[in-house]
């Protein structure tokens, strides 16, 4: 029998799987969840359980379980940690410092040069990043971090264009996926704060043959070697954001999950069947299985976001064309009437697929007519500049 529960998800997941109300974060309960439906496979796709340990804990359980231990999910869960892997690795990345006393940010923000890069050292959820020519700025966005009792991450600012490589990874077995291009700031023309992502695109017609065997070769198999040299292999989904700049691939940041919006684009080309996938992920047998298999052509995904989003948002409204073709659901929950109400700040991410570029992008932003959901926004120009071919990595 073949049966999938979810905890604690969401209007979406509700209409594929058993829903359950645990706290993800709490071991234990996933564990007694896993042994009560006699799960074959645990996946956990958020970074703060994984950063909590919640992978350790079905693992000692002794069942399958696609994620990494809290050791490993560092390179997310520290930005200073995946700094330290990367320096011992030889990978390339930004210049940083670190700083964790308000009186020493001055003299740190003096060693850097516009535009200032400020990040959370912790979980942001993609927003705990401000990258500003202005040094006021970035200083009260440290100051900020400092005063809640994080500390800081300064960064040199990379050029080039940026792309996310998802890795499957089961120690030291690398398989990559298709690259995307993912949107961090929240208005069109990448105009505002940043988000934890408006959209997306793959495959990147404007990379090149070799990027991803590149990327692979440089950054991801490194990092993957010197977890496991540390005694903390690394096994899940192991995502690279990196700059193309024009000194060569650099990496901006690592997660320690699938993350959206890039999933919804490179899986809606995956034809290769995902839970085999994964459990081979999570039994050490990635080498054993057969080249992934990918449709042609492209897909693009849009972010429906709530009024108010990347700051407080507005939460209750009503959404209709929310179970349409194409769409996804992320901060959402049905009410006790049926109604689907947005639960969150990206509320909906709507997928369109084509042969190229061009045809996706204008699947997605039919179905994006589709969606009604009061004072909500999304961008307009989500892979406009690719398809266009307005995009190039330096120096090539």
């Amino acid at each position: 029998m073949t049966a999938l529960a979810c905890a604690p998800g969401n209007a979406g997941t509700a209409a594929v799987a058993e829903q359950h109300g645990l706290d993800a974060r709490d071991g234990a309960a996933v564990v007694a969840l896993a042994r009560e439906w006699d799960a074959g496979l645990v996946v956990i796709g958020p970074e703060v359980p994984l950063v909590a340990g919640v992978a350790d804990a079905v693992r000692e359980a002794g069942i399958p379980v696609f994620g990494p231990g809290a050791a490993a999910a560092r390179i997310e869960g520290s930005k200073q940690f995946a700094k330290d892997v990367m320096a011992a690795a030889g990978v390339p990345t930004a210049t940083s410092t670190v700083v964790d006393n308000p009186a020493n940010l001055d003299a740190a923000l003096a060693g850097f040069i516009p535009p200032y890069v400020v990040k959370d050292d912790g979980l942001a959820a993609g927003k705990g990043v401000v990258v500003s020519e202005d040094l006021e700025i970035a200083r009260a966005h440290a100051m900020h971090l400092l005063d809640e009792g994080h500390p800081v991450l300064l960064e040199a600012f990379l050029d080039g264009p940026e792309a996310s490589l998802f890795c499957l990874v089961d120690g030291t077995t690398v398989v990559p996926l298709v690259p995307a291009q993912d949107f961090k700031r929240v208005g069109d023309g990448d105009s505002g704060p940043n988000t934890g992502g408006m959209g997306a695109y793959a495959p990147l017609p404007w990379a090149g043959e070799g990027l991803v065997d590149d990327l692979v070769a440089r950054v991801v198999q490194p990092v993957a070697d010197e977890l496991a040299r540390r005694g903390t292999p690394f096994s899940g989904l192991l995502y690279a954001g990196l700059a193309l700049t024009s000194n060569g691939p650099a990496v901006i940041e690592f997660n320690c999950r699938f993350g959206d919006p890039e999933t919804q684009v490179v899986l809606a080309l995956l034809r290769t069947p995902l839970a085999g996938v994964l459990h081979a992920v999570a039994t050490g047998t990635l080498a054993d299985q057969a080249p992934l298999e990918w449709s042609d052509g492209a897909a693009v995904t849009v972010v429906v976001a709530a009024e108010g989003y990347p700051g407080t948002p507005r939460l209750g409204d009503v959404i209709s064309g929310a179970e349409a073709e194409g769409v996804l659901h992320a901060g959402t929950r049905r009410r006790d009437d049926g109604a689907v109400v947005s639960a969150g700040g990206r509320v909906l991410s709507v997928v369109g697929t084509g042969p190229d570029l061009a045809a996706a992008r204008a699947d997605v932003y039919r179905r994006v007519e589709g969606i009604h959901l009061a004072g909500s926004h999304h961008r307009t120009d989500i892979a406009l500049r690719a398809e266009k071919g307005e995009v190039s990595v330096p120096g090539r």
